[in-house]
């Protein structure tokens, strides 16, 4: 006892800094922007709780009750939600996909296909996403808004892992060095495949890029190493409840540039100890901090119910996202910072990796300028009341009367005969008393036409106002005529509110999935094992999901889905047989998609006919013979060519021969061919005479004689001189030759024979 009075009486210690910053928010400061923000914070939370109340018929929407009077109010605006429900969620959960993500660069396609598969992966297995999916859009219809909120859980243990030693020693022949190097430039090109080469190489690999040494690695031993194995590692997406979280209010209706963030939070000393990013946790009073005495905080905790030890009780705790100047730089740096009562816990730099607060806020029906959104309720409240009041009405008007009950006129029976009449015998009546008469049932009054009227167009116009199609016949064509076009149009108006509302929540997945793909860049494992069917397993590397990338919710309504199956299947009927086999492929995977048969659309795609040898056979001689047709159409061309080209060349001759005969040539060059032969024979004659053999009397002809002077002289160079008289030759025949000069003109054959 007096070791605890000593403890109790000693001084609490001073909370320490908890950062090394220039300029560190004070509790004080934080709380201030608390209080400035709370009016306008509640204000929308009375709107909350007032739209609660009117789904649930409960407080103030509740009707009064009134001895003898029905009190009973019917639920069209949970009716009207009940419808949305499904409506809303089936779109997410139909389909085991639920992200696409592209490139936006051709170096960033890899590393859209590993966060596609790893997000996907995550909703489907580290998420519950059916419940995340269902408090999702019932909290968005409900309250109009939804908020979300993103965090990252990571919980290790060191353990012992037996590990083998290397020894690291030269290369000794060129083999083994080749081998590393292949192994280097492998590890840089594909990553993954390296991780399967053998340990013994991967050792050499990380010695080398550590000393720049080459080396074979050879395993010696082992040895027992800590290492901190990973017991869940996985990120958190929690529905927030709105009362426990306060925006800027100066954000304009938009939560992305809202300063601060304020959300408070269950918690206990134990949780924050084994957290270990919070200090000064023996600065807090843990008992005035719980959770009943905190009563702006809303929880779903009994009020009748409390932890009594301190490592468990639970406490609230205020945490602070926003802008402040830490550096006093005159530059805003993202924090976050946590308080327990009048003491600050935790105090860093936004953790995250987009610097921005990890929240999503999805309206329901927008609000211009306004962060909130509106539910159906807000629209349906009068149609509501309006209902329950002629319901309420009805019923009274049922509920007053005396339904089956009997009256007798006085005197009618007697005593022993009334006996008779009750018990089911026959019995006398007395004269003068007509049993049609005497006798009046009580039955329920007729219900006025009005009120059924009433019932009817409140229906009509909370479904018109909503767009909510069901059974009680309100939306429907009769307000546009009873034609078939406009009950087309009121449907596809109803059909287009439901996608205006579900654009908005994919929107707000899309901003999760976001914020998702920015975190597992950042806080995934090195490595992480996902299974993508059930006999395909992927390696998925932390480093190979950075990058740009843009990314799409894959969201379909099940009438849009069935139109698109229909037109897809028109399409075929329409191409027939012709169509080609891939393109039928295609379609028909498309249909089997669109029918939520993802593994029957993936054997479409994978399908391959085995063809038939003997139509194969066949194909090949049709083809081989339709080859010989056309080297025969070729061959008669070219024969036909040729006629043609000889034809043309015959033609131009006698059109030549013609044209030669009509000008005279052919008879000019017939008169030069005999004279031209006739020269040739006596060129020959005189040759012939000149080579003949003579014997020694015998004298040779006279040259001049024979041919003539004009002919010598043409033959010579030597100026043209006729003789006065002819004279026998004074010279030699040989002489006379002489003194002839070879001449051009001459004909070959005599210059020939005259030596020239």
């Amino acid at each position: 006892m007096a070791r605890n009075t000593s403890m109790s009486m000693m001084k609490p210690k001073k909370a320490e800094k908890l950062t090394k910053w220039k300029k560190e928010p004070s509790v004080m400061d934080l709380k201030a922007d608390l209080d400035a923000a709370k009016p306008a914070h509640d204000a929308q939370i009375l709107k909350i709780k007032r739209w609660n109340d009117l789904r649930e018929i409960k407080g103030a929407a509740r009707p009064k009750t009134v001895r003898g009077r029905s009190a009973v109010q019917p639920k069209l605006i949970r009716r009207q939600a009940e419808w949305r429900y499904s409506a809303l969620s089936e779109p997410f959960l139909g389909s085991e996909k639920l992200f696409q993500v592209s490139p936006r660069t051709f170096e960033d396609d890899a590393g859209a296909k590993q966060n596609e598969l790893v997000m996907n992966w995550q909703f489907n297995t580290k998420l519950n996403k059916v419940r995340f999916i269902d408090e999702y859009v019932r909290t968005n219809v409900d309250e109009g808004t939804v908020i979300v909120r993103l965090g990252w859980e990571r919980e290790t243990e060191m353990v012992d892992k037996e590990v083998p030693v290397f020894e690291y020693v030269a290369p000794q022949a060129e083999q083994e060095v080749q081998m590393l190097q292949q192994a280097i430039q492998y590890k840089k090109e594909d990553p993954n495949g390296y991780l399967n080469l053998p340990e013994e190489l991967r050792a050499a690999c990380d010695y080398f890029e550590e000393t720049g040494q080459p080396s074979v690695a050879t395993i010696v031993g082992t040895e027992v190493i800590q290492e901190e194995k990973i017991i869940e590692n996985r990120p958190l997406i929690d529905i927030m409840r709105p009362e426990n979280v306060i925006f800027d209010p100066s954000c304009q209706g938009d939560y992305e540039k809202a300063g601060f963030v304020i959300v408070s939070y269950e918690t206990s000393k134990a949780e924050l100890k084994k957290d270990g990013r919070f200090k000064n946790l023996d600065q807090v009073n843990w008992s005035s901090n719980s959770v009943l005495s905190t009563p702006d905080h809303a929880t779903t905790t009994p009020n009748d119910f409390e932890l009594r030890d301190e490592l468990r009780k639970k406490v609230v705790a205020h945490e602070y996202w926003g802008m402040y100047d830490i550096n006093q730089d005159e530059t805003l740096r993202p924090i976050v910072a946590t308080w327990i009562g009048d003491v600050l816990v935790r105090m860093e730099e936004n953790p995250f990796p987009d610097g921005r607060p990890p929240f999503v806020v999805v309206p329901y029906l927008p609000v211009k300028r306004e962060i909130h959104g509106e539910p159906d309720a807000e629209i349906l409240e009068d149609n509501q009341k309006i209902l329950g009041a002629v319901t309420r009405g009805m019923i009274d008007l049922m509920g007053r009367s005396a339904n089956s009950q009997q009256g007798f006129a006085k005197g009618f029976l007697d005593v022993g005969n009334k006996r008779r009449f009750e018990s089911g015998q026959d019995y006398e009546f007395n004269p003068g008393g007509d049993p049609r008469a005497s006798i009046f049932q009580h039955t329920y009054p007729e219900i006025p036409n009005s009120a059924m009227v009433v019932m009817q167009m409140q229906n009509q116009e909370a479904e018109a106002l909503s767009g909510v199609k069901s059974f009680s016949g309100g939306v429907s064509g009769e307000a546009y005529g009873e034609v078939a076009a406009g009950i087309r149009g009121v449907l596809d108006a109803s059909s287009k509110r439901e996608m205006n509302i579900l654009r908005r929540l994919a929107y707000g997945i899309q901003q999760i999935g976001k914020k998702l793909m920015a975190m597992n860049a950042v806080f995934l494992s090195e490595e992480e094992v996902i299974r993508v069917t059930n006999k395909e397993f992927v390696i998925i590397r932390r480093e190979d999901l950075k990058g740009q990338f843009d990314l799409e919710v894959d969201i379909a309504t099940a009438e849009v889905d069935e139109q698109k199956s229909q037109d897809l299947g028109f399409m075929l009927q329409t191409m027939g047989p012709n169509m080609d086999p891939n393109m039928s492929k295609m379609i028909l995977a498309e249909i089997a998609r669109l029918k939520r048969m993802p593994a029957l659309a993936e054997q479409i795609m994978r399908f391959e006919p085995q063809p038939d040898p003997i139509l194969e056979e066949m194909k090949q001689l049709e083809l081989e013979k339709l080859k010989m047709e056309i080297q025969k159409l070729q061959s008669e061309i070219s024969l036909n060519q040729a006629k043609a080209q000889a034809t043309e060349a015959d033609a131009a001759v006698s059109v030549t021969q013609a044209e030669n005969e009509a000008s005279g040539l052919n008879h000019e060059r017939n008169l030069q061919k005999q004279s031209a032969q006739a020269k040739g024979n006596q060129s020959l004659e005189i040759t012939k005479g000149l080579l003949k053999s003579r014997k020694a009397e015998d004298t040779r002809p006279d040259i001049q004689a024979a041919v003539g002077w004009n002919e010598l002289s043409k033959l010579s160079d030597a100026p043209r001189q006729r003789p006065a008289q002819r004279t026998a030759p004074t010279q030699s025949p040989e002489q006379n030759l002489g003194s002839i000069q070879y001449n051009p003109n001459m004909d070959p054959s005599l210059n020939q024979a005259m030596n020239f």
